[in-house]
């Protein structure tokens, strides 16, 4: 489908909606919502729009944003309404508190599954080695991750200077006596360098272990593998007041495993009281992480936006997103497509 056509569509939906769907827009009404700057955010914030106005009446307005932009503006100005994809571990903190104080909420604690941060292998090294399925085993084994500098030792893969997971793969790899092991810790030198060390391979079907994040065009791409960790996660003292700090900061860093990553659907107290099918339909709204990746992919590989993306995703995943609705409002938006 053009764009062209999915403004004439767009349009449509909104002319039908004043008219047909009127009952539906006064439990509804206007929405405004964050479409922060990022692919999955872009993706999940046009699909929003499109289902609100052609299923259920709303008049969606969208707001750029970013994770801190969007939190104060919402915290304190109560704008926009909702925060479809909201990183909370940014700003977890001042969530807790402006919770806590009746101005935001919660809506969704999983708008996406399967996602989190970690050390991860490729593919061909993951089914190559099966028994190697823990961060604990393989770091026994740094002979098969051969530095390119000193084929003695093995290689992992850090973050770029300047990145916040720079200075937890440091302290992590401290806390696991990784140079004692036989490793090295290897900075990619920017994103572009850590992606295409992957990336290279991955179509070489060569080892590769470092850190990287999920969800991403990259990891649905290459299907890369989150090894788990044995050890539990060491506790937030030991994590916020040490492996997330400069080494100079974090003096005894123990073994831990990654952090929870969180991702919430959070609107203001306005929205909770005004939003009527609009807060229903985002309180069930919640994206695969396979199929978050597959889309990730769509998106890198057609250079598509997220209008595009969204409507790319409501016409090849019904099976998905019906589920998030009634028949009825299913029917609307497939009419629409």
């Amino acid at each position: 489908m053009t764009l062209k056509k999915r403004s004439i569509l767009g349009a449509a939906a909104l002319g039908a909606s004043a008219l047909a769907g009127a009952a539906s827009a006064q439990d509804c009404g206007v929405v405004t919502v964050a479409e922060m700057n990022w692919p999955s955010a872009e993706l999940m914030a046009n699909v929003d729009r499109i289902v609100l106005e052609a299923g259920y009446g709303c008049s969606v307005e969208m707001v750029p944003g970013a994770t801190e932009t969007t939190f104060a503006s919402m915290n304190e100005k109560a704008q926009p309404d909702v925060a479809p994809e909201l990183w909370s571990n940014a700003v977890l903190t001042q969530l807790t508190a402006a919770e806590a104080e009746g101005r935001l909420y919660t809506l969704n604690d999983g708008p996406i599954t399967g996602l989190g941060e970690g050390w991860w292998v490729t593919e061909t090294f993951r089914a190559d080695h099966p028994d190697l399925d823990t961060v604990e085993k393989l770091l026994e084994h740094p002979e098969l991750f051969p530095y390119a500098e000193d084929e003695t030792k093995g290689a992992f893969m850090g973050c770029p200077a300047g990145w916040g997971c720079q200075l937890v793969n440091a302290n992590l790899f401290r806390a696991f006596g990784m140079e004692d092991k036989g490793w090295v810790l290897v900075d990619p030198g920017s994103a572009a360098g850590l992606d295409g060390a992957i990336a290279k391979a991955s179509e070489r079907g060569e080892p590769w272990f470092g850190y990287y994040w999920n969800p991403t065009s990259l990891i649905g791409k290459y299907n890369l593998q989150m090894l788990p960790f044995e050890v539990e996660f060491a506790g937030r003292d030991n994590w916020d007041n040490c492996i997330a700090l400069a080494e100079q900061d974090c003096a005894d860093p123990q073994p831990s495993a990654w952090t929870k990553s969180e991702v919430r659907t959070v609107v203001t107290a306005n929205f909770m009281e005004t939003g009527g099918v609009a807060a229903d339909y985002f309180a069930k709204r919640s994206f695969p992480g396979d199929v978050m990746n597959a889309m990730l992919v769509y998106m890198t590989d057609n250079q598509a936006s997220g209008e595009d993306a969204a409507y790319h995703f409501l016409e090849t995943y019904p099976e998905v997103w019906a589920d998030w609705v009634s028949p009825e409002v299913a029917e609307k938006v497939t009419s629409e497509l």
